[in-house]
């Protein structure tokens, strides 16, 4: 099966007027990827924290320790277990350094840049050239039919599916809910990314109903950084950096409407919702 991406330059470019300019890495690949389609089941990897999920897991003791303990508690000899507190359906907090699945969260010193200012970035990836992410909240201007580009799925599968800017380098990305982390590369439990060289996997899942239309979110461009550059910018105060549940960074959310506002509101009193 002969995988293709669509590519578009429907989207106007800018450079950012920060004083460290982005840059384009080499786009990370993981070497345990297969390069063909393997469509039957995958099982997921082994839980590795008490609680099945290590950010839930973190979650849960950061809630702890800034929830009030109760007078009762505090003068018991027998502490309360942390991975039994329940961190609910929706939470954020911030984390020191990036990490894959995190955000970054645009600081108030981006307002005014025409790319970033308000952004949410997911980053996909991290590795030796530097993290990638893709901006979650920005609006979708076209479908992939209407950029008229040159190289497409022959399929034409995606066809009317449309089309978000996730950054100022050039690549065609997509997110993806599936398990199928052999295929492509996980961002969180449940949640990965794919490439030009692996859309043919995802049309041939459609087809064969291992996964839905609503389960793919495509993006003109992404962002890059080598390590030094972003660390930088994160001690500059340009990013605010934080783990979050799956259900803040859910497709459904992609350029849904607050999404900045909603993150901010949830990190505000430092605590886990």
């Amino acid at each position: 099966m002969e995988a293709c991406f669509l590519r578009s330059n429907a989207f106007t470019r800018t450079t950012t007027e920060l004083n460290i300019p982005l840059i384009k890495p080499k786009f990370p690949t993981n070497p345990k990827k297969i390069t063909f389609c393997q469509l039957g089941s995958s099982s997921s990897e082994e839980n590795i924290s008490p609680s099945g999920d290590w950010r839930s897991f973190r979650a849960k003791l950061i809630a702890s320790q800034n929830a009030p303990i109760p007078l009762e508690t505090a003068t018991s000899s027998t502490e309360a277990n942390p991975a039994t507190l329940p961190a609910g359906d929706k939470w954020a907090h911030p984390i020191h350094e990036p990490e894959r699945g995190c955000l970054l969260i645009a600081t108030e010193k981006l307002d005014g840049d025409q790319i970033f200012e308000r952004t949410v970035i997911l980053i996909i990836a991290v590795g030796p050239l530097g993290p990638t992410g893709l901006i979650l909240n920005r609006p979708s201007l076209m479908s992939i039919k209407e950029t008229k580009s040159t190289v497409l799925d022959r399929s034409g599968t995606f066809l009317d599916r449309p089309l978000y800017f996730g950054g100022p380098l050039q690549e065609g990305l997509f997110l993806v809910n599936t398990q199928s982390d052999e295929v492509f590369d996980e961002v969180i439990k449940g949640l990965c990314y794919g490439t030009r060289e692996n859309v043919g996997c995802a049309a041939e899942m459609v087809k064969r109903g291992i996964i839905g239309m609503e389960d793919i979110r495509f993006f003109d461009g992404y962002c890059g950084w080598d390590k030094e550059q972003l660390r930088d910018e994160i001690q500059a105060g340009y990013w605010t950096v934080a783990a979050c549940s799956r259900s803040v960074i859910g497709l459904e959310n992609v350029n849904s409407g607050g999404m900045w506002e909603d993150i901010l509101g949830l990190m505000g009193s430092r605590k886990v919702w």
